[in-house]
């Protein structure tokens, strides 16, 4: 198996096992403020990666990322699927190959993170996923020195960041001030995605 087939069956694998084991907890928190759907959802969208983890492994980089992002839009529900579809999708445009560094790691992000923003059109402070991946995106390009453990930190800061805004995208949004002083679902979700995978990428070293 190649390098990069290798890295794309540990990162299904991992973001598989943070979906699974906290689908009840997402659920729960989309309950709160949203459809209450979101922990379903994602869990049906990474088991239908997942059943294509062999094809995909073996496919170049950008073709897994289009692939793995049409199979999220096409089995998540709500504004999810198309989001972490359009991420997905963008994060692979044009790259044949993995990053191998942090730079290349850090572009590659910000152009999902600016398909979030173009197709939810919505920015940082709207209490949805940006504000999240957003701070892990400048986190992996300025930090000095980088470490995975801080890595962790600051997506368990962005996140917790999150409960005092009042939610201006999405469902949330109709609860107004309503919304203060819980997580959003998605930034929950991009948090325990950079964990799991962050720890296995630490633990192959």
């Amino acid at each position: 198996m190649s390098h990069d087939a290798d890295m794309i069956a540990m990162i299904i694998d991992s973001a598989a096992a943070a979906i699974e084991s906290n689908k009840d907890h997402l659920t729960k928190l989309d309950q709160l403020i949203g459809d209450g759907d979101h922990g379903i959802n994602m869990s049906r969208g990474i088991s239908a990666i997942v059943q294509k983890k062999d094809e995909l492994s073996s496919l170049p980089f950008d073709e897994a990322c289009k692939m793995a992002g049409m199979l999220i839009v096409m089995t998540v529900g709500g504004a999810s699927g198309p989001l972490f579809g359009s991420c997905l999708m963008a994060i692979g445009k044009g790259r044949a190959r993995m990053p191998t560094n942090r730079p290349e790691l850090a572009a590659m992000l910000c152009d999902g993170l600016d398909a979030i923003k173009s197709r939810g059109k919505s920015d940082i402070g709207a209490k949805t996923m940006i504000d999240v991946l957003a701070p892990v995106t400048a986190y992996i390009a300025t930090a000095d020195p980088f470490s995975f453990e801080g890595l962790r930190q600051a997506s368990a800061d962005a996140l917790e960041a999150t409960k005092p805004i009042e939610a201006r995208k999405g469902r949330a949004a109709f609860l107004g001030a309503r919304s203060i002083g819980h997580l959003d679902p998605g930034a929950q979700t991009v948090t325990l995605l950079v964990n799991s995978i962050s720890e296995a990428l630490e633990n192959r070293q």
